[in-house]
């Protein structure tokens, strides 16, 4: 049997657009230079946008976990709402950047196991010089048990099946 080739961002721009775009007036789109969530003040016009940097695939995973995990509410404001403090972080502000991105990195791992990519834990904070610590990676493990047992949230569960038929992917 002939291996399939890696998955392409644009071929996770359909599935997510299969699943959620017409339902939640929401795109996802590479070519960012930093990821960004765009609500729509007008979603009968133009769409809410997902941005992921580049066309990196790990990065479209993440986004759409943010956009899985992130509520009504939420979803109305830039960035979800959330704190976010650019690369070059301190010790300080990357210890808060764990805090909240254990759950988001686990539901990427979640989301890179269906299509059978290989997942990354991220400190995202090069310049910083800060690695992902050992408290994070515990987190970020417990939060991927956490999910895989108590059920994901019902968006993620979604797209995480139908990532699993876009890719065939084994279940892991």
């Amino acid at each position: 049997m002939p291996e399939r080739a890696a998955p392409t961002s644009a071929e996770l721009e359909r599935v997510f657009a299969d699943c959620f775009g017409e339902e939640f007036r929401t795109v996802l789109e590479g070519g960012g230079e930093e990821p960004l969530y765009v609500p729509s003040s007008r979603p009968d016009i133009s769409p809410h946008r997902i941005v992921y940097r580049a066309d990196y695939f790990a990065s479209a995973l993440h986004e759409v976990a943010h956009w899985c995990l992130a509520g009504a509410e939420r979803r109305t404001r830039e960035d979800y709402g959330y704190w976010y403090a650019p690369d070059g972080r301190s010790a300080d502000q990357q210890s808060e950047f764990e805090r909240v991105e254990a759950r988001p990195q686990a539901l990427e791992w979640i989301f890179s196991d269906a299509c059978d990519f290989a997942f990354h834990l991220s400190a995202d904070n090069l310049e910083g010089g800060f690695a992902p610590s050992e408290t994070f990676e515990a987190a970020v493990h417990a939060a991927r048990t956490h999910l895989l047992e108590a059920g994901l949230p019902a968006r993620a569960a979604r797209f995480r099946g139908a990532l699993r038929v876009a890719f065939g992917a084994p279940d892991r």
